[in-house]
């Protein structure tokens, strides 16, 4: 191994990043990077990490809630947005402070929590939609982040930077080592984003849609309701583009994919859109969770 090579990984820099690339990219005088991270690379983190995190989400549904429910992030695909866009903020601004842990956890807590509010700032500001609210928790700011989850991510940034991602690089570096050429990879990881992309923007109108329906059909009262029924008369009087919303994303597609949709009325009711339909929210029950607490209680009256 090169000595580029050995400082390079001891810094827990993407080696295939540096050197075997340039040499794989002679006829390209300047390589794109942010932070010294190729861009093929970055989102190719945000493709694993996105698959890694709906898996995480799915567990923790199971364990709390006893079903197995979508916790994607978009319509077709296993993606949860949110731990790959952290994720890839985080490598992006902490990849060169391996071993400074005092360091990655400030950073995993204010980067984390930055993206967090962001999130959840565009989710409400352009779709109408609260993915999650902190505002019963303790020292939140508007309910979209919380001290507590933001330690979470602090340790989170230890762990990734530390221990997670040098053996996801290790995993990159096997699947570029399976393609004949540097560009067959490019060209495989640009299409997998393009497709997720695209399932992006379709999600955002799918939403949108959907609840433009549930709030002029059950008649919620919402503070722009008059704007909102302007707009179903639109969407829902174009009889072709009825037919495909009700054909693709219909009440029971966006409901198993998004199960917590939720609106906001103009008096600060929290409506969840799946208790004004008659559709189970989830795939199946892995186990009763109510069952359970009932038998916990019974038991210690016994005892």
């Amino acid at each position: 191994m090169k000595k580029e090579e050995i400082k390079n990984e001891e810094k827990n820099i993407p080696v295939a990043d540096t050197h075997d690339e340039a040499q794989e990219n002679t006829n390209i005088k300047k390589k794109i990077t942010i932070n010294g991270i190729s861009i093929w690379r970055i989102l190719a983190y945000f493709i694993i990490y996105s698959v890694l995190g709906y898996i995480i989400e799915t567990i923790y549904g199971m364990i709390t809630k006893g079903v197995w429910e979508s916790r994607q992030s978009f319509l077709y695909g296993p993606f949860c947005g949110i731990y790959g866009l952290g994720a890839v903020v985080m490598i992006i601004c902490l990849h060169k402070f391996p071993r400074k842990f005092n360091m990655l956890f400030i950073g995993g807590f204010v980067v984390g929590s930055i993206v967090e509010y962001v999130v959840s700032f565009v989710g409400e500001m352009l779709l109408g939609v609260k993915w999650w609210d902190y505002s019963n928790m303790p020292l939140n700011i508007n309910g979209r982040i919380c001290v507590y989850f933001s330690v979470f991510w602090g340790f989170l940034g230890i762990y990734l930077i530390a221990s997670l991602n040098p053996k996801v690089d290790k995993i990159i570096n096997w699947i570029k080592s399976k393609f004949k050429t540097y560009k067959a990879l490019k060209t495989f990881v640009m299409t997998v984003f393009l497709l997720l992309m695209i399932d992006c923007v379709s999600t955002a109108f799918a939403i949108e849609f959907f609840l433009v329906r549930m709030i002029v059909q059950n008649d919620i009262d919402v503070a722009n309701k008059e704007a909102v029924i302007e707009q179903y008369d639109k969407i829902y009087g174009n009889e072709k583009l009825s037919k495909f919303i009700y054909q693709f994303w219909g009440d029971k597609k966006m409901i198993r994919t998004f199960p917590n949709l939720k609106v906001k009325d103009k008096n600060g009711n929290i409506v969840y859109m799946d208790s004004l339909l008659d559709i189970q929210p989830y795939y199946f029950k892995v186990h009763d969770i109510n069952n359970r607490n009932n038998e916990e209680v019974e038991e210690d009256i016994r005892g």
